[in-house]
């Protein structure tokens, strides 16, 4: 605190902690971005793949035992998980329900609550903890501010995530085959593009990407049957504010409303922000409907 403005303090935590929020936010919205822009599917079992991927990291953990081993094991065995998820979701129901959002709404909320039963059959009710490992442990001090280390690890993980699915998108073929998918379905089934592959493909991805984010959401405390409830709605925000689809939209959108609840929770508290943020929401999709971006296609000249 010597030689330091109270003020300055005051920014800077709440930046920091908006950040860590909106990263949160990012690793839990990513694959929605993915799946909801190539297919219009609204899967309100998006949340259950993320606690699938927290009691991936539980059961690692009990295996191996070794917390900084487990942590980095998994990640892949979780981003595996969660994938395989989708795609048994997408393989059985969502392919006939394509165009029908309204009915993958309904289903997958379906799906969510089998998933959430049967979490509490195998794991109990009870909320269950996955030790962090040692070197997580404790704050980083930088230039005189404290930044816990576990905030600043899942703050990391989200960028690489964002960073590898850009890539991915931009640079390969597959990436090439999901944006003409998203542009024009038509006609990139006329190409020779196998749209029903690229389809399972991109519901793995994202579906493994809320496997990773729920390996995450582990070194921020306990995790229960009814973690990916918490998040998903939060999620569905986030990419209905960057514009549907629109990975780098996902990303203004979830640090940008993590600072801002960040803020106003300092200021107000924590239930009366989230309300505020979302009256802020409300207002934003009045002023511009499509987000923060949009999709450019043919049929929208």
């Amino acid at each position: 605190m010597s030689g330091r403005e109270p003020d300055v303090e005051i920014i800077v935590t709440q930046v920091f902690n908006g950040l860590s929020g909106g990263s949160i936010l990012l690793l839990a919205a990513l694959g929605l971005a993915l799946t909801f822009g190539q297919m219009g599917v609204i899967n309100m079992a998006h949340g259950e793949f993320i606690m699938a991927g927290a009691y991936t990291a539980y059961v690692t953990q009990n295996v191996l035992g070794s917390a900084g081993l487990s942590l980095f094991v998994s990640l892949p065995i979780a981003f595996v998980v969660g994938g395989l998820l989708g795609v048994v979701l997408e393989a059985t129901l969502l392919r006939r329900m394509y165009h029908r959002p309204l009915d993958t709404l309904l289903v997958t909320w379906g799906v969510s609550l089998v998933l959430q039963q049967l979490a509490r059959d195998v794991f109990g009710t009870a909320g269950v903890d996955v030790p962090a490992p040692t070197w997580l442990s404790g704050p980083v001090e930088v230039l005189g501010f404290s930044f816990p280390r576990t905030r600043l690890f899942i703050l990391a993980l989200a960028i690489a995530a964002f960073v590898a699915l850009a890539a991915a998108l931009r640079f390969t073929p597959l990436g090439r085959r999901i944006r003409a998918t998203v542009q024009n379905r038509p006609l990139a089934e006329t190409a020779g593009i196998s749209t029903r592959a690229t389809d399972r493909l991109t519901f793995f991805i994202g579906s493994g990407l809320a496997g990773v984010a729920g390996v995450a959401l582990t070194l921020m405390g306990s995790i229960s049957p009814n973690l990916g409830t918490s998040y998903i709605v939060d999620a569905f925000l986030v990419v209905v504010v960057g514009g549907i689809g629109q990975i780098k939209g996902a990303v203004i959108a979830a640090f940008l409303l993590g600072i801002v609840q960040s803020f106003l929770e300092y200021s107000t508290t924590a239930s009366i922000a989230k309300v505020l943020v979302f009256a802020l929401i409300v207002a934003f999709l009045q002023a511009r409907p499509q987000g923060i971006f949009t999709v450019r296609t043919r049929s929208l000249a």
